[in-house]
């Protein structure tokens, strides 16, 4: 069965909304491209580095629109081949609507999202959902995912649309590997789900490092 990869940006409090240029979000979100000063060659090299084995993506209506509208029309150079990988591979995109499917090896999902996202298992080894905010709260409701790539970047900015924005449920975590922090002090948070609910302790105990569950 192949894995459901969650690739997110964010800031300290956790806004993920149009980190990437300034004309991102059409709905005055006045922060559009906060994430640009802060990336840099580690944080490009680990976000390259987490797209290896990637054979589908999974996006949000919104994520796809900007993707569909960039990314076909690009070369490769500066982006690490990304413009190639993202061109190559299928899309597949969860919306309502009627999104323009003109990006070459696009799909869009049936109404049944949860049911078509599990057959999405079946096709691909490693399907990566970037950005796509309403999206990955169903995923997170329905812990339909593997791996949560999540970036945090030194910057508070009190408004957006947050990372965990209803969906997520409780759910216990496993840091995959050691925390990767950049010269800029972006830091990559990498986890996997984990089994049960969270337990609980006390921390007067001696043995207050011994969950409850």
């Amino acid at each position: 069965m192949g894995m459901i990869h969650i690739d997110l940006f964010a800031t300290l409090d956790l806004v993920g909304q149009a980190p990437g240029e300034p004309g991102e979000d059409p709905d005055g979100f006045p922060f559009g491209g906060w994430q640009a000063p802060f990336y840099d060659e580690t944080v490009g090299r680990h976000v390259g580095a987490g797209m290896e084995g990637m054979d589908a993506l999974l996006l949000g209506r919104r994520t796809y629109d900007i993707f569909a509208a960039y990314w076909p029309h690009q070369v490769d150079g500066v982006d690490g081949g990304v413009a190639t990988l993202f061109n190559s591979i299928p899309k597949y995109v969860a919306s309502r609507g009627n999104p323009d499917l003109d990006w070459a090896g696009t799909t869009q999902l049936g109404p049944d999202l949860v049911s078509a996202v599990r057959e999405l298992r079946d096709k691909h080894e490693h399907i990566h959902v970037i950005g796509s905010l309403n999206l990955v709260q169903t995923l997170l409701r329905e812990r339909l995912f593997d791996r949560l790539d999540l970036w945090v970047f030194p910057v508070v900015l009190g408004v957006g649309k947050k990372v965990f924005d209803g969906g997520e449920v409780p759910a216990n975590l496993v840091l995959l590997e050691p925390p990767v922090a950049s010269s800029k002090g972006a830091v990559l948070l990498r986890y996997g789900l984990g089994t049960g609910t969270p337990g609980t302790g006390d921390m007067r105990r001696e043995d207050r490092g011994v969950s409850s569950s």
